[in-house]
């Protein structure tokens, strides 16, 4: 089997865009959550998200732009930005020995709402051409592929929460088994819209402290009340290790196991005690040929839901046996909010940089510890703490788990 290594990331999230951006936002514990811009949120119960600021247009041209969803264009700034820091040309990746594995968990909302507005008020017939080129999901590994020529692999994840872990591990095994030499792989999702927001907000899934956008992401807490909707895309440059070695690649980390597991359980509940996250991080460790005790850090799921965060402690305690033994955990969507299908992308990455900074990101707002979740959550400030392996893990609507397992380079 094929080695296979991170030599690019190109994060476009609510705290930063761009490696360097993004790493020192968590090391500073910034918050990315604020009042929604995008639409006039009022008649709304949740009022708040992370919203991503970049110049679209300045990456792709305004002619592009309008004609791709917002998370195809930020599937393609993310791309740009992992290669860019990947020290490659768009003519390097040309080829069969490129390919994609880009997910989205619900693909193009925004096209849907606009595009519903036209039927309902002027007629089907007067609907954009583009409407569903700009909605499917797999839209953004296709523009992604097409935009460099990639003519490998190309495949797309829809795993809801667990989307962009999940691609990571397709784009993983696809290496491993010599089908491609390198792979942009990772998630991307705008749904910061009004049916979006509206829909969450209606299953009681959302914080509503639309007075303290700061304070209303807070993972493991006695306080929190539900998750803060994000926007983003993270993309990865997987490359099989003796090419990224010849090239004198700089080599942020090893991908050394991956799984994924069902709970079979419920339709947005997770299985009591965590049950389906247990099988998962078991199964990724085996992969790994790794025991519990090998991993040094564990960036959580972690999404402020009274749920999620009780049963995800559970499972951790499951896996490592006993509340002491499991090693330092902490949730960046306690600053960038829940990007959805982008998270496992983002979360990724965070994971990649903090083994090769010596930095853990930390848990904002962690300032009212739940006693039931009695672990190491990193409260407030990163940790300067050199880790040699961690494990990155997300849990989805349907009960659609995936943990991936990264080691120092």
């Amino acid at each position: 089997m094929k080695r296979v290594v991170v030599t690019g990331v190109g994060p476009v999230t609510p705290i930063g865009v761009g490696a360097d951006a993004f790493l020192a936002a968590q090391h500073r514990a910034v918050n990315g959550i604020r009042a929604i811009t995008h639409f006039d949120a009022s008649d709304l119960s949740v009022r708040i998200a992370g919203e991503v600021d970049v110049d679209v247009d300045a990456h792709l041209g305004r002619k592009e732009a309008r004609r791709l969803d917002r998370f195809v264009q930020l599937a393609l700034i993310g791309a740009e930005l992992a290669l860019g820091d990947a020290g490659l040309e768009p003519g390097d990746v040309a080829g069969e020995h490129a390919g994609t594995s880009i997910g989205s968990g619900i693909g193009g909302l925004w096209t849907w709402e606009s595009t519903s507005q036209v039927r309902w008020q002027r007629g089907a017939m007067r609907m954009s051409p583009f409407f569903i080129p700009q909605l499917i999901a797999n839209m953004a590994s296709g523009h992604v592929a097409m935009r460099y020529g990639m003519t490998g692999p190309s495949n797309t994840v829809v795993t809801a929460c667990a989307t962009g872990s999940g691609a990571i591990i397709d784009a993983y095994r696809t290496i491993q088994r010599g089908e491609a030499e390198l792979v942009l792989t990772g998630g991307a999702e705008a749904c910061v819209t009004p049916m979006g927001i509206g829909g969450f907000a209606v299953m009681k899934a959302l914080s509503t402290r639309n007075d303290e956008p700061d304070r209303a992401s807070r993972p493991f807490t006695a306080s929190r009340d539900g998750f803060v909707a994000g926007e983003g895309a993270g993309i990865l440059l997987l490359e099989e290790r003796e090419r990224a070695l010849a090239r004198g690649a700089r080599i942020y980390a090893e991908v050394i196991g991956g799984a994924t597991s069902a709970d079979a359980h419920h339709i947005t509940a997770p299985a009591p005690g965590g049950a389906g996250a247990v099988r998962c991080i078991r199964w990724a460790l085996r992969d790994a040929g790794l025991a519990p005790a090998d991993i040094g850090y564990v960036n959580a799921h972690g999404t402020s839901t009274p749920a999620n965060d009780l049963n995800e402690t559970l499972a951790f305690k499951a896996v490592w046996g006993d509340r002491a033994a499991v090693p330092p955990v902490s949730s960046t969507k306690s600053m960038t909010g829940h990007t959805l299908g982008a998270a496992g992308a983002i979360e990724g990455i965070a994971t990649v940089q903090a083994l090769a900074s010596g930095m853990l990101p930390p848990t904002r707002n962690y300032d009212d510890p739940d006693p039931e979740l009695d672990l190491d959550f990193i409260p407030n400030e990163a940790r300067a703490q050199q880790v040699d392996v961690a494990l990155s893990v997300n849990f989805a609507f349907g009960g659609q788990n995936a943990a991936v397992v990264f080691r120092r380079a």
